[in-house]
């Protein structure tokens, strides 16, 4: 009898709306919800007050709101990591409203000129470069790690929704009673978001150790996080990948709209009513799909969706046909990037999250920001008709990949901090800027385990440089067979410091064990820490006092469980 109120529970656990029952994240779901509608009005209105130019002028509306990411994601995404999310959060709401409300009293003065609108687009596309990284940051503090999947649904649901009603609104906003409305709206958005984030008592230690990081090594750090983590890598180029014909959609959309479909604003508001329609209710099925396809089948599936999507426009001239076939646009937008997101969040310590996360929404949005343009110009050159086929060819180019290139399995996958190395004992504290410091460990490894345990020790090398190492190698002593040296440097003791404190996460320590698992049996890893003198660090001697590399009698030598 106790079975039927466990399966409920989990049922409830496994819906795509779990995460709502976190009062916090429904609060900012909710608020940010309004946000987006607004976002989303003004969008019409912008794209509708230009879309009697060249197409080219049109889609710059979407790069100008895109291309501060590019230009910003990395400095924010450091920012976030530096500093409170949630004041960074505030400070990019509070930017936002200042800006919307400079654009809307140009709006209602009739001073906003063609080339205000894209500027002035620019600056609030500045603050969303500020505010997400933060903002994708905070979500695992909302919620629990296992939800994170049905989290990032949600935010493309969000999206959707806003979408599905924003634009429909806006047009009939700014056919009724002009532009200005749809910017005053977006202003007065913003402050539902910064009402919640005011309300919201952050915990002290939520905001980590990143804040003694320095801007120029942190912004490195990130990057070198990137590059060494092969699954991040590969969300990113997924993302690549997927982007420009997505990107074709949504600036081809209102070209579309005025020139092939005959659309008033009203009719082109609707059609993206009919996008984050189809997305708001393949939210619904959108579990379901993922347990059947996998995170790959779905990568796929959505892709092809899209480029048949993309086909449409070319082929018939009816607007209820474009409609009908902008309804599964939705469901596979959610589904490709609600994937795409949980891949990353998934995998990204709390330490790096946020640069991350900007690394993620540089290419999102970097992409976006330069296909944009080159479509505008193909559909002004060979017609809009053209411009969609040839994005849908290069969306079916994209599902193909996906057996190249699929998504790494995150089975297994753990960020979770692990503080598993002590504090070396040296016999002098350095200063946090001494270095680059040469760690060097011995491990002693039988004949029959050398092919295996090199194999292991690539995991590891790879642990190192994300958390920090500039340079890696792992050699065998030519005098004693069974002897592996591993050296790996680091630009400072602070660094050091670092990977010993935040860096090191659960799947670091596995593979560190994996790796150990391999040794003669009885014997420890032996550590050295040796710095650079060149550079102005000198041990320095005190009287009766070992050197550096000299344990001493009696006390825990180099060779401590450091690792």
């Amino acid at each position: 009898m106790s079975s039927a109120p466990s399966s409920s529970k989990a049922s409830r656990a496994d819906s795509p709306w779990a995460p709502l029952a976190a009062r916090l994240f429904r609060a900012l779901w909710l608020a940010q919800l309004v946000s987006n509608v607004g976002g989303w009005m003004q969008t019409v209105g912008a794209q509708w007050l230009l879309v009697g130019d060249d197409a080219a002028l049109v889609t710059l509306v979407q790069t100008a709101s895109s291309l501060p990411v590019v230009l910003l994601a990395l400095p924010s995404g450091v920012i976030a990591d530096r500093f409170d999310r949630r004041w960074v959060l505030l400070t990019a709401q509070f930017a936002m409203v200042a800006v919307s409300g400079a654009l809307t009293a140009l709006a209602f003065a009739d001073a906003l000129t063609p080339a205000a609108l894209p500027s002035l687009t620019f600056l609030l596309g500045r603050g969303t470069a500020l505010m997400g990284p933060a903002w994708q940051a905070i979500q695992p503090e909302l919620v629990d790690r296992e939800r994170l999947g049905q989290a990032a649904a949600l935010g493309a649901v969000n999206m959707n929704l806003a979408r599905a009603v924003g634009p429909a609104i806006g047009g009939a906003v700014v056919a009724a009673a002009g532009a200005g409305w749809v910017f005053a709206f977006n202003a007065v958005s913003y402050l539902g978001t910064a009402a919640v984030l005011l309300r919201w008592h952050r915990p002290a230690e939520a905001s980590g150790p990143g804040g003694r990081e320095r801007l120029l090594p942190a912004l490195h750090a990130g990057r070198r996080y990137v590059w060494n983590a092969p699954g991040v890598r590969r969300v990113l180029l997924r993302t690549a990948l997927f982007v420009p014909g997505d990107a074709a959609l949504w600036s081809l959309l209102p070209v579309t709209a005025s020139r092939t479909l005959d659309l008033g604003s009203g009719g082109y508001g609707l059609l993206l009513g009919a996008v984050g329609a189809g997305a708001v209710a393949g939210a619904f099925v959108l579990p379901r799909i993922r347990r059947r396809l996998g995170a790959n089948g779905t990568l796929v599936a959505g892709s092809l969706i899209f480029a048949a999507v993309l086909a449409v426009p070319a082929v018939t001239r009816s607007p209820y046909g474009v409609a009908a076939a902008l309804l599964p646009a939705g469901l596979a937008w959610i589904g490709v990037l609600s994937t795409l997101n949980a891949a990353v969040q998934t995998r990204l310590p709390g330490w790096v999250r946020a640069r991350g996360l900007a690394v993620y929404l540089l290419v999102f949005q970097g992409g976006q920001a330069c296909a944009a343009p080159l479509w505008g110009a193909l559909a002004d050159r060979l017609g809009p008709a053209t411009a969609c086929l040839t994005a849908g060819s290069l969306m079916l180019l994209g599902a193909v990949t996906v057996r190249r290139w699929p998504l790494h399995d995150v089975q297994g996958v753990d960020p979770s901090p692990s503080s598993h190395w002590p504090l070396p004992p040296l016999v002098f504290e350095p200063g946090p800027a001494d270095g680059p410091v040469l760690v060097s460990v011995t491990y002693r490894v039988p004949p029959a385990h050398r092919a295996r345990f090199t194999a292991r020790m690539a995991h590891v090398a790879r642990s190192r440089r994300r958390t920090g190492a500039l340079t890696w190698g792992l050699y065998q002593d030519g005098d004693d067979l069974e002897r592996f040296r591993e050296h790996y440097l680091v630009a400072s003791w602070e660094e050091h410091l670092a990977q010993h404190h935040t860096r090191l996460t659960v799947g670091d320590h596995r593979h560190e064990e994996r790796s150990r698992a391999l040794l003669v049996p009885g014997t420890e890893p032996e550590v050295t820490h040796a710095f650079d003198t060149t550079s102005g660090c000198v041990v320095p001697e005190r009287p009766g006092s070992p050197a550096l590399s000299d344990p001493a009698p009696g006390s825990v030598s180099s060779s401590e469980r450091d690792m």
